[in-house]
């Protein structure tokens, strides 16, 4: 190979994306019981509702804060069983990243990595609080960032409708 040509293939290399995770933390959690201790001695089928949220920060220069918010709600009957939320949070490094590229990455891979960590403190809370654990499905992030992606350009072909 000609020094031309490692110039060309280090030049390719520093210019390809690269995309590191720096850290993983709970930047918040909580859990709820507000109808204890009289809840415990109810014998209606609970029913189980889960609300994924996600919002990213530009922390610096190729530099992301990814926060993705678990919310589950447990009902039984017309009584909230117990309400149990966490922050899951991470910092990941994306460099190199083309703008659709970058946004898909942040939307739909960094979200599932945090997923299965509010998985586990979603579980512990709930088995905490004197509830069965609740093992969470997994969630096809690719999928939701797809139907957003589809959601944004209704909206947007809405708008210019009007």
């Amino acid at each position: 190979m000609t020094e031309e040509n490692q110039q060309a293939a280090a030049a390719d290399a520093n210019n390809a994306p690269s995309l590191a995770l720096q850290k993983i933390y709970v930047k918040d959690a909580s859990f709820e019981v507000p109808n204890a201790p009289e809840i415990y001695n109810e014998q209606v089928q609970p029913e189980v509702k889960m609300n994924l949220n996600q919002k990213v920060k530009n922390i610096q220069e190729d530099i992301y804060e990814v926060v993705l918010t678990v919310t589950i709600t447990c009902q039984a009957g017309e009584k909230t069983a117990y309400l149990a939320e966490v922050q899951q949070a991470g910092i990941f490094t994306l460099k190199n990243f083309p703008e659709q590229g970058l946004h898909q990455t942040l939307g739909s891979y960094c979200p599932n990595v945090l997923f299965p960590y509010a998985r586990q403190i979603i579980s512990d809370l709930v088995g905490n609080g004197g509830f069965q654990p609740i093992m969470l499905q997994p969630v096809n992030f690719d999928q939701l960032y797809a139907q957003q992606m589809q959601q944004a350009q209704k909206e947007a072909a809405s708008e210019t409708k009007q």
